[in-house]
């Protein structure tokens, strides 16, 4: 990590926030059949001052919340959204039995803390992923609110699960600039979903069957500004221990510029049905344009009316995600002013 960055605060003993910097001893975990290991670190970047970025990695949920709002609101705000995250009973260590609804709560939980204790003046992103049992079968349960991001990499295929909650995003869905345009486009930190302010906080979730293999990577766009996909899928796919692919990738970030908080966790999934464990990265070898230009995943709706205790049968049904449409978002929360160059404003999130 960064030199003479510090130790990142603890918050509680599952879960984590960065006050500088962190790098912490990789869990393993083999509750149920499917075993999970992991690695996770953060970082303040070379330009920060503070690390508005928290995260909780233990089995069964791994997330990473990117605070936003300066003047230490935004390091509150993703603090926040971790701790309800970590209090739930339905994820406590080793469980299997979380859905959508149970999350989509918990989510509802942390964005009215969070207006509560900074009158709605602060914000964050949040994403991850819970790992989930559905009749006995394995799922990735992906959940995403705002421009932090959750990949899978599995039997060789790369892709980003989770879609972006920016304006930039709704351009390219809606046709109006490349992906490539997105990188370099002047409104490419404003999200237009976030926890603790605005009016849209509604979370996207995702359900992916496991496979013998996995490895998922959640992290803040303090990584996915700084380092391509393709730079993040050979880490992954060339570096064993997840531990070791956090490490490499937070100094590549740094390494490109470092301009704002990074916060990287990597989860292997192992014994899966009995699985050979390096499956995912023996298919990897090599990195492919098409790889990272995948359809996505199908989104799983959360039924409104749907009981908290329901099955998720009843809670979620499979659907393609939506192709939302450019608009023009009244002014919302902003790390500072709309940046006009890269210099000194790489990388603030801006909540429109």
């Amino acid at each position: 990590m960064s030199p003479g960055a510090g130790e990142a605060a603890h918050v509680a003993p599952r879960e984590q926030d960065g006050a500088a910097a962190d790098s912490g001893d990789s869990g393993d975990n083999g509750v149920r059949g499917v075993r999970l290991s992991f690695g996770f670190g953060s970082d303040r970047g070379l330009r920060r001052e503070l690390n508005e970025d928290s995260f909780l990695a233990a089995d069964p949920i791994f997330a990473v919340a990117d605070g936003m709002g300066g003047h230490e609101a935004g390091e509150v705000a993703s603090r926040e959204c971790i701790s309800v995250l970590s209090q739930q009973q339905v994820l406590s260590d080793g469980s299997r039995v979380a859905t959508a609804v149970d999350l989509q709560q918990a989510l509802r939980q942390a964005d009215a803390r969070i207006r509560e204790i900074s009158n709605a003046r602060a914000g964050t992103t949040v994403t991850g992923v819970t790992l989930v049992e559905e009749r006995g079968v394995p799922y990735w349960l992906v959940f995403n609110v705002g421009d932090s991001r959750t990949y899978r990499l599995s039997q060789g295929t790369f892709a980003q699960v989770s879609v972006d909650h920016s304006e930039v995003q709704e351009l390219v869905d809606g046709g109006y600039i490349t992906p490539a345009q997105a990188l370099v486009h002047p409104r490419r930190h404003v999200v237009t979903r976030a926890l603790g302010t605005g009016s849209d906080t509604e979370a996207d979730f995702w359900l992916v069957p496991v496979e013998e293999g996995d490895r998922i990577l959640v992290c803040s766009d303090g990584l996915t500004n700084e380092v391509t996909d393709e730079q993040i899928h050979r880490a992954l796919s060339t570096l064993n221990h997840p531990q070791d692919a956090v490490d490499s990738l937070i100094q590549s970030a740094l390494r490109a510029g470092g301009r704002d908080n990074v916060t990287v966790v990597v989860v292997d999934a192992s014994n899966v049905d009995g699985g050979d464990a390096g499956a995912t990265l023996e298919n990897s070898s090599t990195v492919s344009a098409a790889e990272d230009t995948l359809p996505r995943m199908p989104r799983v709706d959360v039924a409104p009316n749907v009981a908290p205790d329901a099955g998720p049968d009843a809670a979620a049904a499979a659907d393609e995600p939506s192709q939302p449409t450019p608009s023009n978002h009244p002014a919302g929360l902003a790390d500072g002013p709309e940046p006009s160059s890269d210099e000194g404003n790489y990388g603030d999130d801006h909540h429109g």
